[in-house]
């Protein structure tokens, strides 16, 4: 009698397509979970040494006070000034047909990769007192724009409306084209078209490129310092204020920091929706 003997059943290994996607997966989770890290541990660290026993005093202390009004008024002022200025840029640069519109797309870029300390000198030889327009502005209307106020936000609207100029550029390209000429058939003025179709299909990017603008100059420190200065009360924002305290006080410039983070927090959260229906 022959006796047969079967071998144990063995589960057959993995296709190598399989292992790739583990490797994969377990690759892209551990890049993301260091990523995220990146940002997580730095504002925890932040809030744990957080003096919460001082906080409301070093809050409401005159430097704390005068530093957030300025940073509050000037950012307010140069996200207004960029939507006024930066729109028109946007259209030329996308509905136009005007000549070198590469060169000045790249020009209006430029502040985003700048050094910020390089764009404040830029600003000084050009708006300063003995600059190439402010001797003509101070020597013929009496207008001074470094170390005033008027200079941060002169300072924050040049670092700041290149987020809006190339968020509304994109919108501006991927705008419905058909819609504008099907207004303008029916006898729609250049206004009325912008005004009841372009805009309410740009105004999602807009209002992000708004956001991106302001968050953008609320944290503006190196062109401020350069051509603005840091005189409190006057020229002195939030970040130089943090700057300074850092130096004299610890847990003061900490204390700032998480007043600034906040208040950038709480507005991005509060437009969370319109920021990401823009990207």
């Amino acid at each position: 009698m022959t006796v047969v003997v079967q071998s144990p059943a063995t589960t057959p290994p993995p296709p190598p397509r399989v292992r790739r996607s583990r490797w994969l997966t377990v690759t892209v989770a551990l890049l993301g979970g260091l990523g995220l890290l990146l940002f997580a541990v730095p504002l925890a660290s932040l809030l744990l040494r957080v003096p919460w026993v001082d906080t409301a005093s070093q809050l409401t202390s005159p430097q704390a006070l005068n530093a957030l009004r300025v940073s509050l008024l000037c950012s307010v002022c140069a996200t207004v000034l960029c939507l006024v200025l930066g729109l028109p840029v946007a259209w030329i640069l996308t509905r136009t047909r005007m000549p070198g519109r590469t060169v000045l797309r790249a020009i209006t870029t430029l502040p985003v990769v700048l050094p910020p300390v390089v764009g404040g000198v830029a600003l000084l030889l050009a708006f300063g007192r003995e600059g190439v327009l402010g001797q003509f502005l101070d020597e013929t209307f009496g207008i001074r724009l470094a170390f005033t106020t008027y200079g941060v936000i002169l300072a924050e609207t040049f670092v700041a409306m290149p987020f809006l100029v190339l968020t509304v550029c994109g919108a501006l390209q991927s705008a419905d084209r058909q819609l504008e000429e099907a207004a303008r058939t029916l006898g729609a003025s250049p206004w009325t078209v912008f005004r009841r179709v372009t805009l309410p299909q740009i105004r999602p990017s807009l209002l992000s490129g708004a956001v991106l603008c302001w968050a953008r100059a609320l944290g503006e420190f190196g062109a401020t310092i350069t051509f603005a200065g840091n005189l409190p009360g006057t020229t002195q924002t939030l970040p130089l204020a943090v700057y300074v305290a850092l130096e004299q006080s610890p847990e003061a410039a900490v204390v700032l920091s998480l007043l600034l983070l906040a208040v950038s927090l709480s507005i991005l959260i509060g437009l969370r929706k319109q920021w990401a229906a823009g990207l």
